[in-house]
C-alpha cells in the first residue's frame, strides 16, 4: 500500500463494528492512523479505547458523560467534545481521509452527510443512512467526488464481485440471508418467541438492534434498499435467497448469465478491512475457510408471508419517496419496544405496516422532509404502542 497512512475517524467505536474496526487498525499501524473515536453513551469503553489507541479527538454524544470522559483523559493529549453537533463537526477535521460510519440507525445520517460535504470518503456500516435518504446521499457523494465503500458483508461481497467489472452491466444481484434463528418456523410458532431467543443468531455476533432485525428479516429488507442506491439498480434487479451457512455473502449475475460470488467465513473484520484499505487487500490472520468442513452449501427462498418485514421493505422501495424513511423509523421503535418486552415478535411487522399506511407520503423529499417524516413516524409508532 502507498506509504502515506490513511487517517480514519470511527463513528460508533464502542459498538460491534467499531470495536472490530479498531482490531483491524491495530493490526496495520503502518497503513492506518486513528484520528477520531465517537460513542453515544458508553463512556467507560470510549475512555479505554482512547487510552489504548490515542486518537486526536473523542466525542461522547451523551453530554451528561462529558465531564467523566474529560476528567479521565485529562492526563493525555486527547481532545474531548460532547453532543450530537460535535459528531457533525469532527468528521470535517482536515487530517481525516475516511470516515467509518458505524452508528446504529437514523443517527448515522447527519454526520455521514457532513462528512460527504467535507469531501471525506465513507466506509458505510450504517445501512439506515441509505435506506432513509439514499437518493439524497448518493447524489451528494457524486457532487462532492466522494466514494462510499460498503462495510455490510453482503454489500462488500457485491462490491468485491464488481471490482474489474464496472464497465459490465449487472443483470441482477442476489443478496444472501442466513434466515436467522427462526428459519423454517411458521407464524403460530413465532407468536411467543422471546427476546433471548431472538438475540441468538446462528452465525454472526452483532449488536442487539441488528440481531433482532436479522431474526425478523428486516435487516435483509434494509439491505435490499441500501443495495438499490449503492449499486444504482432498478428495484427488479435485486433478489434475496436464504443461505443458512453464511459462507456465500452475496452474488452478482451479469448480462451473459455468469454469476460471481464472494465467499468466506462469517467475520465482519474482513469487509471492514476491505473497505478501509481499498483498493488494496491487506494481509490478515483471519481464520481461513475450509471446504472440508462445509460439504454442502444450501439455498432456499425466503418466506415473506411469515417474515413480513422483508415484503414491507420491498413494498417501501417500490413506492419510493419517504416510504423507506418511514419504514426505518417505525422499525427502530418496534425493535426497541420488542427488546423492552412491550410488544411481541410478530407485532413488529404490524407496527411497521401501520406507520407505512398512516404517515403522510412525500414523493420527492428534501432533507427537512426526511427529518419531519422520521419524527412523525416515531410519534405515530409510540401512539400505536400506547
Amino acid at each position: 500500500m502507498e506509504s502515506k497512512r490513511r487517517h480514519i475517524a470511527i463513528l460508533g467505536s464502542t459498538g460491534s463494528i467499531g470495536t472490530q474496526a479498531l482490531e483491524v487498525l491495530a493490526a496495520h499501524p503502518d497503513v492506518f492512523e486513528l484520528e477520531v473515536l465517537t460513542a453515544n453513551s458508553n463512556a467507560d469503553l470510549l475512555i479505554e479505547q482512547a487510552r489504548t489507541f490515542k486518537p486526536n479527538v473523542v466525542v461522547i454524544a451523551d453530554e451528561s458523560k462529558y465531564q467523566m470522559v474529560s476528567d479521565a483523559l485529562a492526563d493525555t493529549d486527547v481532545k474531548v467534545y460532547a453532543g450530537k453537533d460535535a459528531l457533525n463537526q469532527v468528521v470535517e477535521m482536515e487530517p481525516v481521509d475516511m470516515v467509518l460510519t458505524a452508528l446504529v440507525g437514523y443517527a448515522g445520517l447527519a454526520p455521514t452527510l457532513a462528512a460527504i460535504r467535507a469531501g471525506k470518503h465513507i466506509a458505510l456500516a450504517n445501512k439506515e443512512t441509505l435506506v432513509v435518504a439514499g437518493e439524497l446521499v448518493t447524489k451528494l457523494a457524486q457532487e462532492c467526488g466522494v466514494n462510499i465503500y460498503p462495510v455490510d458483508s453482503e454489500h462488500s461481497a457485491i462490491f468485491q464481485c464488481l471490482v474489474g467489472e464496472f464497465h459490465n452491466p449487472i443483470e441482477k444481484i442476489i443478496l444472501t440471508a442466513s434466515g436467522g434463528p427462526f428459519r423454517g418456523r411458521k407464524r403460530e410458532e413465532l407468536a411467543s418467541v422471546t427476546r433471548a431467543q431472538a438475540l441468538k443468531h446462528p452465525n454472526w455476533v452483532m449488536g442487539a438492534k441488528i440481531t433482532i432485525d436479522s431474526a425478523s428479516l428486516m435487516n435483509k429488507g434494509l439491505e435490499v434498499i441500501e443495495a438499490r442506491w449503492l449499486f444504482n439498480l432498478k428495484n427488479d434487479q435485486i433478489d434475496v435467497v436464504v443461505h443458512p451457512q453464511s459462507i456465500i455473502h452475496s452474488m452478482v449475475q451479469f448480462t451473459d448469465g455468469s454469476i460471481k460470488a464472494q465467499m468466506g467465513l462469517p467475520d465482519m473484520k474482513l469487509p471492514i478491512q476491505f473497505a478501509l484499505g481499498y483498493p488494496h487487500r491487506l494481509n490478515s490472520n483471519f481464520e481461513r475457510f475450509d471446504f472440508a468442513r462445509y460439504p454442502s452449501l444450501t439455498f432456499e427462498q425466503p418466506d415473506m408471508e411469515t417474515f413480513r418485514n422483508l415484503q414491507l421493505a420491498f413494498d417501501a422501495m417500490e413506492r419510493g419517496g419517504n416510504a423507506p424513511c418511514v419504514l426505518n423509523a417505525a422499525n427502530e421503535v418496534a425493535v426497541d419496544a420488542f427488546l423492552n418486552d412491550r410488544i411481541g415478535f410478530l407485532a413488529m411487522s404490524d407496527l411497521n405496516e401501520h406507520c407505512l399506511r398512516t404517515v403522510d407520503f412525500v414523493e420527492h423529499p428534501t432533507y427537512e422532509d426526511y427529518v419531519q417524516s422520521d419524527e412523525e413516524t416515531r410519534r405515530i409508532a409510540q401512539e400505536y404502542l400506547n
